[in-house]
């Protein structure tokens, strides 16, 4: 019988593959919900913080593209048939779904953010629609997601920087600096391109 809680699974070699994906998703999920709760402060005042929207917006491409990652080695490990994959089991069903729709909104929503940026002014008011709309269906399917998983990553993304549960899988120290190397190069690439905010039309 699969142990629930992933305790005592989680430490037999063949279930270490999952373990270290749920740990690097985890430790990312929790990155992108500190980084797009200060977006989220941004939309409030726009026209005043635009640069900070920018920058923010900007810097959560590469840790977006690290979950990604890391969800779709998860999905492909799965659905090949890799047992220890095929023991950990899917996601509840609703959260399958919304898989997809997450991750095709929050891709359109920073690909129409980073085009508003050198776009010119005969498209921008189309890719601002775009923008806009991504959001509406980003915001619905991510606020599911988040409910969804909060239980579950609050659980296993201190994992390893406990010294207790650390060592139970190898490759702690990798996973840190590569959810590390991710902020780092966003936080590159949003200053390289902060000063695009100029470009974005801003309505009142």
């Amino acid at each position: 019988m699969r142990d629930e809680t992933g305790s005592a699974a989680d430490r037999r070699p063949g279930d270490r593959g999952p373990e270290a994906n749920s740990r690097l998703t985890a430790m990312t999920a929790v990155v992108l919900f500190v980084l797009l709760a200060i977006e989220g402060v941004t939309v409030l005042r726009v026209r005043s913080l635009l640069s900070v929207h920018v920058l923010i917006g900007t810097a959560l491409v590469p840790p977006v593209l690290l979950k990604v990652g890391s969800t779709g080695y998860r999905f492909a490990r799965y659905y090949l048939g890799a047992p220890a994959y095929r023991g950990k089991g899917p996601p509840p069903p609703l959260l399958r779904l919304l898989g997809p729709v997450v991750v095709v909104s929050t891709l359109s929503l920073l690909a129409t953010g980073v085009v508003l940026m050198f776009v010119g002014p005969g498209l921008r008011g189309p890719a601002m629609m775009l923008h806009k709309a991504s959001f509406v269906v980003w915001f619905g399917a991510m606020a599911s997601h988040v409910l969804g998983h909060l239980v579950e990553t609050a659980r296993v993304a201190p994992r390893d920087w406990l010294r207790r549960t650390r060592a139970d899988v190898a490759g702690a120290g990798a996973r840190q600096w590569a959810v590390a190397a991710s902020l780092g190069l966003g936080a590159v690439l949003g200053a390289l391109l902060v000063g695009r905010a100029a470009g974005w039309p801003v309505h009142p």
